[in-house]
């Protein structure tokens, strides 16, 4: 596929409230030329309360198929009484983003050696791209960093600052100790409303519609150096909260986000077959890596009113 090419300009607007930070990016055209070299990814999984054997396999088809990226995956070793444990090194430099697909929430005694961390840690700092994958963003609560890196996750009612979103697109900030702790209702088919343009959502639509979405509440964190790209609304708290945001992390750029549920037992599920997410995905590992954004919007990207979703392909499970 041919895609034209457009010149880049991006405004950057900084904007304080109650002294955190947020980074806009309001992106009029986004570059489309051709990426000269695959871009490398490495997924990092191992554990995780949802089914992270099978996510891995369909988020790496899904990256695979778009044929911008060569794909590897490194997998933590069970316990630290593992044998691999001494020698289990991702070596991030290698990679231009790092999706992180681990989540240890509820069994704290599952985490990465500290060195890794500390990897991980200079990695970002130092330019790399990071992929929070849904559940990751419940991952690590002991890691002050790593919450840094993320901005915003699953965390208690005291460890961090929430954002709520006014319905005209105000963004109010919740101290910590007040409202809840992170939480999310039902998972239902959720419209997605844009806050922020930037080179992941140039093109698409204003709102659109996802299925099966986990509307996360009171999401904690340190938010700085944030910008919020969408949000949608809960109707327990009858508030609007972010769906998706990305992180300034010293010289590297992170991206974070509820979407790509997969529970244990499922199969095929509409929240990784819908074509939003997967579009996402894309233009979101491919802004990680370079900065920019070549993967076009489909034709088929949903609407507000009508869900899309890739048929499945039987020799692969999607």
């Amino acid at each position: 596929m041919l895609i034209r090419r457009q010149a880049v300009k991006v405004l950057l607007c900084i904007v304080a409230a109650a002294g955190t930070a947020a980074f806009v990016f309001v992106s009029e055209d986004v570059y489309a030329g051709p990426n000269s070299k695959p871009v490398k990814v490495l997924i990092v999984d191992g554990f995780s309360n949802h089914d992270w054997r099978q996510t891995t396999r369909v988020i790496r088809q899904i990256l695979e198929d778009a044929e911008l990226f060569d794909i590897e995956v490194s997998t933590t070793p069970a316990s630290p009484d593992a044998p691999e444990w001494d020698t289990w090194r991702p070596q991030f430099g290698q990679y231009d983003v790092i999706i992180q697909n681990t989540n240890n929430i509820g069994k704290k005694q599952l985490r990465w050696p500290r060195e890794v961390e500390e990897a991980l840690e200079k990695y970002v700092k130092s330019g790399g791209g990071l992929y929070i994958l849904h559940s990751a963003n419940n991952a690590f609560s002991h890691w002050q960093e790593y919450d840094r890196m993320i901005g915003l996750g699953w965390r208690r009612q005291d460890a961090g600052t929430a954002l709520e979103i006014t319905e005209d697109g105000k963004i109010l900030l919740i101290p910590p100790g007040e409202g809840k702790g992170t939480s999310h209702g039902p998972r239902l088919d959720t419209v997605v409303r844009i806050l922020n343009r930037h080179p992941i959502n140039n093109g698409f639509p204003e709102r659109w519609k996802t299925p099966s979405l986990e509307v996360y509440v009171y999401a904690r964190g340190p938010a700085q150096n944030l910008t919020v790209l969408s949000y949608a609304y809960d109707k327990a708290t009858q508030k609007y909260w972010p769906i998706e945001w990305v992180v300034q992390y010293g010289k590297g750029r992170v991206y974070n986000s509820t979407f790509g549920h997969l529970w244990s037992g499922e199969v095929e599920p509409a929240s990784i077959r819908c074509i939003g997410f997967q579009t996402t995905l894309i233009r979101a590992t491919e802004w990680l890596a370079t900065g920019n954004v070549t993967w076009p919007v489909p034709s088929e990207f949903p609407t507000e009113g009508t869900i899309s979703l890739q048929e499945r392909k039987p020799e692969s499970g999607l």
